[in-house]
């Protein structure tokens, strides 16, 4: 379950590993229009301001963003945008990233994700210039 700084839930993110790489599933509501930076971060804790969360998700030590010479984290995710009708169901595969292991995004601390206030520019270090963390979510295993 993704929640804003308020408490309140806006959206659910859910991950399945696949012979193609993170199978990246979900839905937010009431993020605001427009395009938003989304990253999965590299600590299991979601308290308001959400800096709880940590850094991206980045254990080959690499710059941040997809059009970056020496990047990318292996936690940044495409930008989602979000339509005037406020709700918005996304879907995309992440390679190279596992679920556990002992490079695996939910080791001993765990993950979240964390959806920012503006676009990722995809080159800027640390996060994109994607702004204030909006929303944010424990990622656990599936009971």
């Amino acid at each position: 379950m993704i929640h804003d700084a308020s408490g309140r839930r806006v959206g659910s993110v859910a991950f399945s590993e696949t012979y193609a790489g993170l199978l990246v599933r979900g839905e937010v509501a009431d993020l605001g229009v427009g395009a938003h930076g989304i990253h999965i971060h590299a600590v299991g804790k979601c308290e308001p301001p959400f800096s709880s969360a940590g850094g991206h998700y980045n254990p080959e030590q690499r710059a941040h963003g997809f059009n970056n010479q020496h990047g990318h984290h292996l936690g940044d995710l495409p930008n989602i945008v979000t339509p005037a009708a406020g709700k918005l169901n996304f879907e995309f595969i992440v390679p190279g990233i596992l679920l556990a292991g002992p490079t695996g995004m939910l080791r001993t601390d765990g993950a979240s994700v964390v959806i920012h206030a503006s676009a990722d520019d995809y080159l800027t270090d640390p996060a994109g210039n994607s702004g204030a963390r909006l929303a944010c979510g424990v990622i656990t295993p599936a009971p």
